[in-house]
């Protein structure tokens, strides 16, 4: 039977036909991943129902004074691991491709804020939010803490307290609680006010009427 050969000319041609289809998949596979979003999600998120048993079951009163409060009184960042201390671990948590340096420092990466739906690519866009704030904390019942109670509810990794958000909606809301201050991404308020919930639950923090009514009204937003 005849053996059919191509010309060097054709076999040129189709050889290079598949290394530029090669490239070309390669490339939209690395846009594929590049485009997958960055999404903060904190552990320990609870469901609906364990929210509202968790909300019924916190103790309202007034709120305490801010007197005698310092930021130092809750020390934070705390060294994780190596180099990293909370600030970088939670950045390296709630973004995506994150590339960090020699001293845990992130140089690169992506990080989707879902307070503002705004998503960063430069570390310096983004700040860590304390969901309970720890001026929140001392007026609900932290003053009362050691300093190494507090330590551990500023650098808390195990529960829904820490979040990576857009800096600039991070320092608009300061010490508010959701009775004066909520996301500005409505379709968020669900979860914000669930990991609220549970962090003042977990903690054993007070809240005041008016929190807990704004929170009932975010909670009662939920599916599920």
């Amino acid at each position: 039977m005849p053996v059919t050969r191509q010309s060097p000319r054709t076999s040129l041609r189709r050889r290079a036909f598949t290394a530029v289809a090669t490239v070309a998949l390669a490339g939209a596979y690395l846009l594929a991943v590049d485009a997958a979003p960055a999404l903060a999600t904190p552990p320990g998120i609870p469901s609906k129902s364990t929210a509202q048993s968790q909300l019924n079951a916190l103790t309202v009163k007034s709120e305490g004074s801010t007197s005698g409060y310092s930021r130092d009184l809750f020390p934070h960042w705390i060294t994780i691991s190596g180099t990293c201390n909370t600030r970088e671990t939670v950045l390296k948590r709630d973004g995506t491709s994150v590339v960090t340096d020699s001293s845990c420092a992130a140089v690169s990466g992506r990080w989707y804020s879902p307070y503002d739906g705004a998503t960063w690519t430069a570390a310096s866009d983004v700040d860590i939010d304390h969901v309970v704030p720890l001026a929140e904390a001392w007026r609900s019942g932290a003053s009362g803490w050691t300093t190494s109670r507090r330590q551990s509810f500023a650098n808390d990794l195990s529960h829904p307290q820490l979040i990576a958000v857009t800096d600039n909606v991070n320092q608009a809301k300061g010490d508010q609680d959701p009775s004066t201050w909520q996301p500005p991404l409505s379709s968020y308020r669900c979860t914000y006010s669930k990991m609220w919930i549970t962090v003042k639950y977990t903690w054993g923090l007070t809240l005041q009427s008016t929190e807990k009514s704004a929170l009932q009204s975010m909670l009662n937003t939920c599916a599920s």
